[in-house]
């Protein structure tokens, strides 16, 4: 049986934050315009929300480590 979108999502999360921030960023990027990464209209998908996850869950993006700048020393 196929798992629902909120079923898919909660499973891919499962309580992460990490996982949230990068499915709510890439997200707001397909919402404000940006083109998904697979073909999207081939497949039906039009939900940026099923866009984002299927990107995830096929490895076509990953959160970037933040970089910390570093912190000056006091001697």
């Amino acid at each position: 049986m196929e798992l629902s979108l909120p079923q898919r999502l909660q499973r891919f999360v499962q309580g992460s934050f990490q996982e949230t921030v990068l499915l709510q960023k890439r997200i707001r990027q397909l919402v404000r315009g940006d083109s998904p990464l697979f073909d999207a209209e081939v497949e039906h998908v039009d939900n940026p929300i099923e866009i984002a996850l299927i990107e995830i869950e096929r490895g076509l993006i990953e959160l970037a480590p933040d970089t910390e700048e570093p912190r000056p020393v006091l001697a």
